[in-house]
């Protein structure tokens, strides 16, 4: 009845492939509603079995699922709600090794993934397989909702978080809590981004990350703009392919004897008083180091860096700068893909330097 959607619209939906990463708190209810809407073919992808505490917020499941792998007990609910459904299991989950022969075979892709290795995977995935992402995040009461579109010429995830969260500084939903209810709300609003993409409804998410404050009742939309700098999709992207190790898991403390990807300058600047032989490489641009300079700081352009490598030690530790962090993010990338264990991004750049360390350094 919807002139928006229509019959064509229902033939579409009919005819669509949606995969549903993870059959937990999201999952449970954008399953059910692209079910309920008519979704031709919807793939559930989880590796985890049903538990008591789930059941709080992860409604696709009842009590004597209990013990049973998510998948099936999921696909037996949508079945019961939509019998022309076609259901396909992946009891693997989504992995490095899986993750592009699975999206290619979707038309699109939401996540409701609860860890950040494998948002980053699915946020690589679906750019590098052209498909349309369905974003969805919860922490507490506050949730996120967002569609990631890059084939559309929209910003990935990665132009909003270039890089996961040093690890052990975000609690996952175990260690904060979350309110069951507030999974309906995210995971509906997913659900409905799916559908109007699937059926061509405009305007939608894309380029715009919905918050949603479940405490105060507030909704607000910010603004997501492409980074130039992107490692993932902007014109000269780092990340061109999956491989398995950039999606290590970041939820445990990490190792004594191991950097954090990214530090502040001033937790920089103070390794640096301890340890003399690390060194700091400066990718900027000289009219840049005119302006302002650490002292001490090797100048490799980031253009030069992969005509630099042989001249770049391997077994010291090196922390990596430029105006604001993005470029030096995607230099300390490109050095881990080569084999550099031992290399920091400085949080913020040189400007964060000025800031914080180093008062009389001018700021541009």
């Amino acid at each position: 009845m919807l002139p928006e959607v229509g019959l064509d619209g229902q033939k579409r939906l009919k005819a669509s492939r949606v995969l549903v990463i993870g059959a937990g708190g999201l999952g449970s209810p954008v399953a059910l509603y692209l079910a309920a809407a008519g979704v031709g073919t919807i793939g559930l992808a989880d590796f985890d079995r049903v538990e008591a505490h789930n059941l709080q917020r992860q409604i696709l499941h009842r009590d004597q699922d209990i013990g049973r792998p998510k998948i099936e007990s999921g696909a037996r609910t949508l079945s019961g709600i939509n019998p022309n459904v076609r259901i396909r299991l992946h009891p693997d989950g989504v992995t490095a090794a899986n993750v592009i022969d699975l999206f290619s075979s979707y038309d699109l892709v939401v996540d409701g993934s609860d860890n950040f290795p494998t948002r980053y995977l699915n946020t690589d995935a679906a750019h590098l397989t052209g498909r349309p992402l369905v974003y969805g995040s919860l922490f507490r009461f506050e949730g996120r909702v967002s569609l990631f579109d890059t084939r559309a010429g929209g910003p990935c995830y990665r132009c909003l978080f270039p890089a996961p969260p040093e690890p052990g500084t975000v609690p996952n939903c175990a260690e904060a809590g979350i309110l069951g209810a507030l999974c309906g709300v995210i995971g509906s609003l997913q659900a409905m981004e799916a559908i109007k993409s699937i059926v061509g409804i405009e305007p939608s998410l894309r380029g715009t990350l919905l918050v949603v404050d479940a405490l105060e009742m507030q909704f607000q939309r910010l603004r997501i703009r492409s980074d130039p700098d992107c490692p993932l999709c902007s014109d000269t992207p780092i990340i061109t392919e999956i491989t398995p190790d950039r999606y290590e898991p970041t939820c445990s403390e990490g190792s004594r004897e191991s950097l954090p990807p990214e530090m502040d300058p001033i937790d920089v600047h103070h390794r640096l008083e301890t340890n003399p032989e690390d060194i700091v490489i400066d990718v900027r641009e000289p009219f840049e180091l005119a302006i302002c300079r650490i002292e001490n700081a090797m100048h490799v352009p980031m253009r030069q860096i992969p005509g630099a490598i042989d001249t770049l030690p391997q077994d010291r530790q090196i922390y990596v700068l430029c105006h604001h962090g993005h470029r030096s993010l995607r230099v300390m990338q490109f050095l881990n893909d080569q084999g550099f264990a031992k290399v920091t991004n400085i949080r913020g750049g040189i400007d964060a330097w000025a800031r914080t360390v180093d008062a009389s350094l001018k700021r541009y």
